[in-house]
Parts: structure tokens; sequence; C-alpha cells
């Protein structure tokens, strides 16, 4: 395999973004749950909610910091690797990126030095408005990136210019694509379910040591709960972004299902090795009939065979991250309905089976997450503005070997700095809540990774 410019380049922004993306998709999440934390707190005056909250904190503020940072790497990386994309579309995606910073990035900004340092120093509810604030930050974050990349999938309310550059004709029409509603429910749905996982499972693992903790049973009953509900649903929000895509997009489509054929009656695939080469499938194993999941009875649906082979994605890759995806939103779903039952039998914290289970599923979230963004990211190639641009036409003028050496220095860093980060997270949830209440400890000693926001045995200005 030849490793030139583009496909270093597309490596590179691969290995980052994948980086990224574990990041937003666990502090929108968690961010919410926080402020349900403290409001419940506020409320109750419960010390369990409090407990938990003081913990979490933690988790957010390290997650949040490493999201930042690699983001700062992708927004980069527009300028180096990817500078004709810029100048091709920057009409059109630079607004959408602005506005996220001048909303979004701006509002958690101002509020979270309050969120992780204002505990004893601000009443309340100032400071609960300020968790509050952050939260609606990440979802509107979310709301931004999400429409700059739907926009990317369906392009609409654009204006071609005489010398190719793209600009916004309706900016409202660019925001609102045909393909941003739902992807915005999917991804802020998987972020709720990629955060109830990881509560559920460090809750689990907790309970496993110690079934009497509080803390961790409301934690996992809260997070099975959210699982219960949320589940089910991103089924159906997945399903309504795979019509959008038959419409829009029919060859990722066709390369999610398995599909070379331009016909209807298609059966379900389950199994099969997509071959490229012979424009078919190896060792195919499909439920006749069921296709109907996909299409009505009578319908047509554009295979790949429609589609010239140089415009097809690589329907291996496409293929089994969305066999991967389903397959563990599958597993959610009974990881939610088994809690349901054993919370509504109180049973939940004596079923040692459903809590290691529940310790498996803990990283589930991530996995599903990068296996529907390869989905969504592999599957429009080789467009990267689809039917606009192609991604071989939007890379900057660079070599191959400033691109190889940047991305070896890229995944050198990242080696370092973020596996430390992920190791951290991991032994604040192997801890737990209420490690620094175990044992005492002396004055003006706080418990290992307690940051500068509070001390577990802080506690602000009572509540009026």
């Amino acid at each position: 395999m030849e490793y030139d410019a583009l496909l270093l380049s597309r490596l590179q922004f691969a290995f980052t973004v994948a980086f990224h993306i574990l990041f937003p998709a666990f502090t929108i999440g968690l961010a919410a749950f926080l402020a349900v934390l403290e409001g419940l707190w506020l409320a109750t005056k419960r010390e369990a909610f409090k407990t938990l909250y003081l913990f979490w904190v933690k988790v957010f503020a390290i997650s949040f910091g490493m999201g930042v940072v690699s983001g700062i790497v992708l927004s980069y990386q527009f300028g180096t690797n990817w500078s004709e994309f810029i100048r091709l579309t920057g009409g059109v995606i630079g607004p959408l990126l602005a506005y996220e910073v001048l909303t979004a990035f701006f509002l958690e900004a101002s509020f979270l030095g309050v969120m992780l340092f204002g505990w004893k120093k601000v009443g309340p509810r100032l400071h609960f408005l300020a968790t509050l604030l952050v939260a609606i930050g990440t979802s509107i974050s979310a709301f931004w990136i999400l429409s700059a990349n739907s926009w990317m999938q369906t392009p609409a309310g654009y204006e071609v210019l005489a010398d190719g550059r793209i600009v916004a004709a309706s900016f409202m029409e660019a925001i609102f694509n045909p393909s941003f509603p739902s992807r915005l429910v999917h991804m802020l749905m998987a972020a709720f379910l990629t955060t109830a996982l990881v509560v559920g499972g460090a809750s689990a693992w907790q309970l496993l040591r110690n079934r009497d903790q509080r803390e961790s049973r409301i934690a996992l009953t809260m997070a099975i709960g959210l699982v219960a509900v949320v589940a089910p649903l991103q089924l159906l929000a997945g399903h309504e972004s795979g019509l959008v895509a038959k419409e829009h997009q029919p060859q990722k489509l066709a390369a999610m299902e398995g599909y070379w054929e331009t016909r209807a009656n298609h059966p379900l695939v389950l199994f099969a090795i997509p071959d490229r080469a012979t424009q078919s499938n190896h060792f195919q194993l499909a439920v006749p009939g069921a296709g109907i999941i996909v299409a009505p009875a009578g319908e047509v649906v554009t295979g790949l065979d429609a589609v010239p082979r140089e415009d097809q994605p690589p329907v291996f890759l496409v293929f089994w991250a969305f066999r991967v995806m389903v397959g563990l939103g599958l597993l959610m779903i009974g990881l939610g309905l088994w809690g349901a039952w054993l919370v509504w039998r109180r049973r939940l914290t004596e079923n040692r089976l459903f809590l290691r289970f529940a310790v498996l599923m803990g990283p589930a979230g991530f996995v599903a997450v990068i296996a529907g963004w390869v989905v969504t990211e592999v599957g429009r190639q080789p467009w990267v503005v689809q039917g606009l641009v192609r991604t071989a036409d939007a890379v900057s003028p660079v070599t191959a070997g400033s691109v190889a050496t940047s991305l070896l220095i890229y995944i050198t860093v990242y080696a370092i700095v973020f596996v430390a980060g992920a190791i951290y997270i991991l032994r604040l949830l192997r801890e737990g809540p209420v490690a620094g209440a175990a044992e005492p400890r002396p004055e003006g000693q706080r418990a290992p990774g307690t940051p500068l926001a509070a001390a577990p045995e802080e506690t602000p200005g009572d509540p009026q």
C-alpha cells in the first residue's frame, strides 16, 4: 500500500478524532448527570447526592480538559492537512464552527470555573446554576458540531461560486439540513447512554465489593433507569437516521446492509464478508423477508451496483462497524430491561451476575460511538462533502513525509498524555465515591484525586 499525503492525512484525522469523540460523548451526559445530582441534593438535602456530585465532578473535570485539548488539535489539522477543504467550504463550515465557539464554548468557559472551584465561594443556587449552564453548553456544542458535520453529509442551503467555493445561500437551510435533526437526537442519546453505562459500571464494581454502599446503589439505580428508557429510543432514532441515509446517501445504506444489487425485497443480512473486488458477499447469513426493517415490501432499494466502483465506500469497514454499533445497542437494551426488572423486584444489588454484566458494559458506549462515527464518516467516502467535494480534492498541498512525521508525534504525545489521563480516571472509579470517607486523613490532606473544587467534607452555605 502506498502511503501518500491523502491517506496519511486521513489516518491522522481518524486517529485524533477517535480520541477526541470519546470525551464529548462522555462529558455531555456527565454534565447533565451532575446537574441532576446537585438539583436532587438541593431539593432533598440527602448527603448521598452531594457525595456523588463531588465524586463525579472530579471525573468530569479531567475528561472535559482532555476533550478541549484534543479538540484544539483537530482545528489545527483543518489548516495544516485540509486547507483546500476550508478554502472550498469555509463559507458554510466556518460560521457554523464560529457559532459553536461564541455560544457553547464561551458559556462553558464562563461557568466551568464556578462549577469546579466555587463550591464554598458562591451560594448553592448560584453553584447549581453554573452546573446547569455548563450542561446546557455541552449540548449546544453538540448542536453546532452535528449541524456542521450533517451539512457535509446532506448539504443544503448552499451556492457554488464560479471559482468552486461553496457559500451559504440560506443559513437556516444549511443548519437544519435533512440529516441534522435525527443525527442530533441520535448523538445526544448516545452521550447519555455512554455516561449511564460508565456510571452504572463503576457503581456495579463498587457494589460487588460492598453491597451496602448507599451512594453506588443510588447511582446504579439512576443509571439503569436511564438505560432502560433511552436505549430502546436510541434504536428508533438510529432507524430514522437510516431512513434519511436511504434517501440522501443510498451508497452508505447499501454498504451498511451489504446490498450489492439494486432490487426490492432484500433479505436482512446478519453476517457476511463483503468483497469489493467481486462486488458480492462471502459466507452470507441472511433472514429472507426481514429486509422490511430497511424498506417496505416491494420498495426498490439502491444497491452498490448503482454506484461507480470508484465512488463506493469501503464496504467491509462500514458493514461491520454498523453491526458492532447495533449489537452493542441490543445489549444495552437487554441491560436496561434486566436492571429495571431487578429494581422492581428490589434485587438490584443482590444479583452478582447482573452486576458483572454492568461492569463489562461500562465501556460499551465508547465503542458504540466510535463504531457509529466510522459508519457515518467512512460511509460518505470518497466525498468529504456529499456530492460536492471529494476527499482527494480537500487535502492540503503537503508532503507525505511531513504528515507522517506529525502523525508519529501525535501518536507519541497521545500515548503519554491521554493514556495517563485515562488511567487516572480509572483509578478514581476504582476508589469510588466514598473512598475519601472510608478512613480518617490528617488535617489539610485531600483524598487522592480530589480537585481544588472541593474536598468531600466541604459543604456550601445552607440552602435558603
